[in-house]
């Protein structure tokens, strides 16, 4: 279960960090930079290269894909996770 909250808190701060990037003009290592120091506050196993940012004047663009291991005594399995945000200019 910590696993998919995680993910939800981590795809709300990529949508937040699209919305004020378009805003205040970020660039693409600035919204980067963001969206992997909440990674690493949430503990998700994502390299920063891994996360891909979209910049430009209309529209900002921010995905990831990750797998994360889960050990269940029995068997194992790997939970898929895409989390993505955009915004575009209002101008």
């Amino acid at each position: 279960m910590p696993i998919y909250i995680a993910e939800y808190q981590l795809a709300d701060k990529i949508q937040e960090e699209a919305r004020f990037a378009i805003v205040n003009h970020y660039s693409e290592e600035q919204i980067r930079d963001a969206v992997y120091k909440a990674v690493q506050e949430l503990d998700i196993p994502v390299a920063r290269d891994q996360i891909k940012v979209l910049s430009s004047p209309q529209l900002v663009q921010i995905s990831l894909d990750y797998t994360v291991p889960v050990d269940l005594i029995v068997y194992r399995v790997d939970l898929h996770f895409t989390p993505s945000g955009q915004n575009r200019s209002l101008i």
